[in-house]
């Protein structure tokens, strides 16, 4: 009996390993649910400074500006690079102190697979948001970042794990529908990176963190 039970924990041992060498599991549930945090933070902010989260296009589409001390395509800007600077600091600060209480080191070789997974659509996305948004298609930028972000979640999730291939899938779904529904990109972008990663994180949290 105490034979077989050693093997078993010599198995486990081994699968933990093995585990270890192939996922990040540093990623902490924390930091899904503060970036989902940031994130409606500043859904609320841009809703407020549109009046009401409306954005209004000439018979183009295009937007219109008003009159405004920032023009919403600037707003919109800031308030996104700082969500997402906000959200890059939690994320390295709960991973880096998961990977220290566990004394794993942090920056391995699966994590730089995973950044180079994640950041190939990431950075594409994001310059064709960019152009998006300097030809005045502000209409056009939730769903193109919730559709590639969605993409590089899928990448990325083979080093991480089925939880963040699963938010993948469904920002991708949500980007489809803020196509279809363009003017309510506001809404569907406060879904997407708020409500789902705070879900996300406390699945995580819940599953693995509380071990």
């Amino acid at each position: 009996m105490e034979t077989s039970n050693k093997h078993l924990e010599d198995i486990s041992e081994i699968r933990q390993i093995m585990e270890r060498s192939t996922k990040f599991l540093s990623l902490s549930g924390w930091s899904g649910i503060f970036a989902g945090l940031f994130a409606l933070a500043g859904a609320v902010v841009a809703y407020l400074y549109l009046g009401g989260g409306e954005i209004y296009y000439d018979d183009n589409f295009r937007l219109l500006e008003g009159e405004r001390s920032l023009s919403p395509r600037v707003f919109l800007s800031l308030d996104a690079v700082i969500v997402l600077t906000l959200a890059i600091i939690s994320t390295l600060f709960f991973s880096i102190r998961k990977a220290t209480k566990a004394g794993e080191k942090f920056w391995s070789p699966v994590l730089k697979r995973m950044m180079f997974s994640l950041m190939i659509p990431l950075i594409t996305g994001g310059i064709l948001s960019i152009i998006m948004l300097w030809q005045n298609h502000v209409n056009l930028v939730a769903p193109l970042t919730l559709i590639f972000y969605g993409i590089a979640l899928v990448n990325a999730g083979r080093f991480v794990n089925k939880e963040l291939v699963i938010l993948g899938l469904a920002e991708i779904l949500l980007g489809l529908f803020a196509t279809a529904w363009q003017d309510l990109g506001l809404y569907f972008w406060a879904l997407g990176f708020g409500l789902f990663h705070i879900i996300y994180g406390a699945t995580l949290y819940f599953k693995y963190d509380r071990k």
